[in-house]
């Protein structure tokens, strides 16, 4: 499965316990990340400051939805 540009399911659907700028205290599972911009893209990709959790998430099935759901309505 390939990561779909503008889903964001991935800044949405995890929950995530390390500290995220803007978030300190991470976030909950269903909770959208404050740094997922109107586009649904990581304001943090490929930055220092992204988690490392972050950069180990592979697209899935089960995150994601089908391949050919719409972007961002796998949740």
């Amino acid at each position: 499965m390939h990561c779909r540009a503008g889903c964001g399911a991935c800044c949405i659907a995890p929950s995530i316990s390390s500290p995220i700028p803007g978030m300190p205290q991470g976030k909950p599972a269903g909770v959208r990340c404050v740094q997922l911009d109107a586009d649904n893209r990581c304001r943090l990709f490929d930055q220092p400051t992204r988690p490392a959790v972050c950069g180990g998430l592979k697209p899935s099935l089960e995150m994601c939805g089908a391949p050919d759901a719409e972007p961002g309505h796998a949740m």
